[in-house]
């Protein structure tokens, strides 16, 4: 279908009064006029070209709600400001909104004062949330960082491959697929997930003519005295700049390095708190710190366009990753630097955190009968920390379980709750209980009275207050949550519990936990490719920008460009600082012997083959963390070392 003259028309108008721009940027025009003729589409740009402007555009010109899936908070909260500034209505349903808030943002998308609203991947794994969509029209799904979805891409999040089903159950005409990075598989899995035909796949160049890529060959030991002459170079002294590394520890140590020799830098990773985090990326954008020191926790949403230079200090994760982060780069056009400090010896802890995430068959079959002894009318309940420890599989990895689960139709999210409450009081009892009037006083009264009260907090007895006062679980919390929004209380709430329907006809498949664990070895195998493909990439002998865009499936950029090190004539071969010598088999026997007398009394059976390659390779699982075998000698004895070097030679012991 094709637009009419007067649509056009209006959609040049509309880009003109509403967003302030003359004309589209490539592959705008093309998205906008697919949506509005009813096809569904799949928007490939580089980051910073404009990828946002297809959704919020089409969303003023359809009839009725635009639901938009983004992977985080930050950038959602980004885009409602630049929507608000431009008086569009849009609103989130995000963590932070009190329940009043959630209820208001509700109440105004049903009475349909809300062109947009923006939400997480996982809030759709709230039943009541998944009925309040459903009861309102829809026109247009929109998934920002859509490679997400794919198992073929980088970043790939499991709750992401369920917005198929979702999108199928929710009856929603129209999908706008947003991403900067995907190979021609990835392309492919994305858009045939959600029927999108392969003419509706609108891709602009990947190549960017203003960046500079270098690779340079470094030993680890003269690695600060490199990154400080490139940070102190005309072309980025007192220029902003990212630094990437792989470890929290190491953000805070380069960040100090660069501190002590005159250079405004800070560290910046997930294990600092939010507010912290916040705090840090404001002052950047505002220009008042000049180097971030990072782990890839800092970059997703991050809009500043005049940073000049991006050094990876430790090696990235895959070509994916490396390509999202040095677009960071250069966004306004300008000449811009994106440097590598390579060598192998991070190679190993790469490549690590990958066999970290494998849970072993044991552990899945665990998992399977965990939900087989606990299912109860049907429903089973989850405490993902509690299972994540018994079972001895990584949070995350023990997500991606679940999902693949849920896909396989064995379980489906119902809904989630606290399974505990305490509170304390901000304001007097009586003078609480006053405020009320008739039956709702009485029912405060209840709730005080039906409180076991330590000496400050008290936990509120559900079952007491059922028994007694007739009053369900839901009632009591709302009133709790009232009363702290009020001030009157200060709540706490722990132990988030997910309720699943089972299907326990397909639960009782023998080969099931065989099939999950196959899937993972699959995966597994996957991210070590990927990550071979980065080494060779980075030793490549002709041009990296024309490579890095043929990776992306870009056919169009100059085979030589002429601004990076291979260009310049410097191939870069990468190498070990130095040759790491094993420990003997002697010592490596010692240091086994002492994690399987440490662990004698808390492990039923001998110890898996994997558990020690773990305990060795000096990776972390819940069942090291809930014995301190941290603090054993042996722990991270190889560290230095592969992961499949070290599973060879302990099989060999």
């Amino acid at each position: 279908m094709t637009l009419t003259k007067n649509m056009n028309e209006d959609i040049h108008s509309t880009l003109k009064q509403t967003f302030g721009f003359d004309q589209f940027r490539a592959g705008q025009e093309q998205t906008i006029s697919q949506l509005l003729a009813g096809d569904s589409s799949l928007a490939i740009f580089p980051t910073g070209s404009g990828k946002s402007l297809c959704y919020q555009f089409s969303a003023l010109h359809l009839p009725h709600l635009t639901l938009v899936v983004s992977p985080l908070l930050a950038l959602m909260k980004d885009q409602l400001g630049f929507l608000a500034s431009k008086g569009i209505s849009a609103a989130s349903i995000d963590s932070t909104l009190t329940p009043a808030e959630n209820q208001q943002v509700m109440a105004n998308v049903r009475a349909g004062e809300i062109k947009i609203l923006m939400v997480s991947v996982e809030r759709f794994k709230n039943e009541r949330f998944r009925q309040f969509i459903d009861s309102v029209p829809l026109s247009m799904l929109v998934v920002d960082e859509a490679h997400c979805i794919s198992e073929w891409g980088h970043n790939f999040r499991p709750d992401y491959l369920k917005l198929p089903a979702y999108r199928d159950e929710l009856n929603i005409p129209l999908v706008l697929l947003l991403t900067a990075t995907a190979t021609k598989a990835v392309k492919r899995d994305m858009a045939n997930k959600f029927g999108i035909a392969e003419n509706h796949i609108a891709q602009t160049g990947f190549y960017r003519s203003n960046l500079d890529l270098a690779v340079v060959p470094v030993n680890t030991a003269d690695k600060n005295k490199q990154l400080l002459q490139q940070v102190s170079e005309p072309a980025t002294a007192k220029s902003p700049g990212i630094i990437y590394v792989t470890l929290q520890q190491s953000a805070e140590r380069v960040a100090d390095f660069l501190c002590q020799n005159n250079v405004n830098a800070a560290a910046y990773h997930a294990g600092f708190d939010n507010d912290k985090r916040q705090h840090i990326q404001q002052e950047f954008m505002a220009g008042r710190i000049q180097v971030i020191v990072a782990t890839i926790a800092f970059g997703m949403g991050i809009d500043k366009a005049d940073i000049r230079f991006v050094i990876h200090y430790d090696l990235p994760k895959s070509i994916e990753n490396y390509s999202q982060e040095i677009g960071r780069a250069g966004r306004d056009g300008l000449p811009s630097r994106c440097i590598t400090l390579a060598n192998l010896d991070g190679l190993n802890t790469v490549e690590n955190f990958v066999y970290g995430d494998t849970p072993e068959l044991s552990a899945i079959d665990f998992v399977l009968n965990n939900i087989r002894t606990e299912v109860q009318a049907g429903n089973w309940e989850l405490q993902l920390v509690s299972l994540s420890n018994a079972s001895n599989v990584r949070q995350l990895p023990l997500k991606t379980l679940l999902v693949q689960l849920e896909i396989l139709g064995v379980v489906r999210p119902m809904y989630a709750y606290f399974a505990e409450f305490k509170y304390k009081f901000i304001k007097p009892k009586d003078q609480i209980i006053n405020q009320f009037e008739g039956e709702r006083r009485s029912f405060v009264e209840a709730i005080f009275k039906h409180t076991n009260m330590k000496k400050v907090w008290g936990d509120p007895d559900f079952d007491a207050l059922f028994t007694n006062y007739n009053s369900d679980r839901g009632r009591v919390i709302t009133a709790l949550e009232y009363l702290q929004e009020t001030q009157c209380i200060e709540l706490e709430t722990k132990r988030m519990t997910e309720v699943f329907s089972v299907n326990e006809e397909l639960l009782s498949d023998g080969e099931l936990a065989q099939k999950l664990h196959q899937y993972f070895v699959d995966k597994e195998l996957k991210e070590i490719k990927r990550i071979a493909a980065l080494i060779r990439f980075f030793e490549l002998d002709n041009c990296l920008s024309y490579n890095l865009s043929r990776y992306f499936d870009d056919q169009n950029s100059p085979e030589q460009c002429g601004h990076c090190t291979v260009c310049r004539g410097q191939v870069a071969k990468l190498a070990y600082s130095q040759q790491q010598d094993w420990p003997t088999d002697e010592a490596l026997s010692e240091a086994l012997a002492e994690l399987k007398y440490h662990l004698a009394t808390k492990v039923s059976g001998p110890l898996s083959v994997e558990l020690l390659c773990r305990f060795l390779a000096g990776l972390s699982v819940p069942i090291f963390a809930r014995n301190k075998v941290r603090q054993l000698s042996g722990f991270a004895r190889c560290e230095n070392f592969r992961y499949a070097e070290i599973r060879t030679k302990v099989q060999n012991l």
